[in-house]
């Protein structure tokens, strides 16, 4: 049910990782990892049973002691190393993408049950365990989620709704958390796509721009 070799990362990943703390590279790095080939999984699932079983492969994995996990596959290793103690957030990635395989059709309730699943992983690596704080990370890694959807999905209807669901998603404005530096480059990024119709994150010249502010000012 894997292929046993790491993920390509897309660039906005890339970027995020260069703005993060050096000892939160290791782990998004690994998250980004897991991210990229539960999208690969669900991107070329033609039989949605089919789809059920590799996610439900992650999802029994990762409910596993890190000693009973299989070996060889780079992102499960990684995650043994940098997420033991640690996974429920990535169960909830693995629930979150599942939700895109079992869904005929994208209603409000199923994206925003993507969009709080796959970015939950980030409040595990904030070191602020305020309430202020965990809904500030919720809300951008929310718009995240959707936004990178928004930019892959073909049917105009779920790319308008993941966008306008993006939009509305909540808390904006103040700062994130230092050590999350990387998410606030994201979710400039983000944020940026969203209002451009659904856009790739990286399209333009203005989208370094984004990341740069957001990376000094934290939003």
């Amino acid at each position: 049910m894997n292929d046993e070799s790491p993920e390509i990362l897309v660039p906005e990943m890339r970027l995020a990782l260069a703005w993060s703390p050096p000892q939160l590279r290791a782990p998004l790095t690994t998250v980004f990892q897991l991210d990229r080939r539960l999208a690969r999984i669900v991107a070329r699932t033609t039989e949605p049973m089919l789809g059920q079983m590799r996610l439900a492969w992650w999802r029994e994995a990762l409910g596993k002691p890190v000693a009973e996990r299989p070996r060889g596959d780079a992102v499960l290793d990684a995650i043994g190393r940098d997420w033991a103690a640690r996974e429920a957030s990535l169960v909830a990635m693995v629930d979150a993408w599942e939700v895109l395989v079992t869904s005929e059709t994208l209603g409000r309730a199923e994206i925003e049950q993507f969009g709080r699943g796959r970015g939950a992983f980030f409040a595990a690596l904030s070191d602020e365990d305020t309430e202020e704080a965990g809904a500030l990370i919720a809300a951008a890694a929310f718009r995240w989620a959707l936004a990178d959807a928004a930019a892959s999905v073909s049917d105009p209807e779920e790319k308008a709704r993941l966008v306008e669901i993006g939009l509305s998603g909540g808390a904006t404005g103040d700062r994130l958390p230092k050590s999350l530096r990387g998410l606030a480059v994201l979710d400039a990024l983000a944020a940026r796509a969203l209002r451009r119709g659904g856009r790739p994150l990286m399209e333009g010249r203005g989208a370094p721009l984004a990341a740069l502010r957001a990376a000094i000012f934290l939003r």
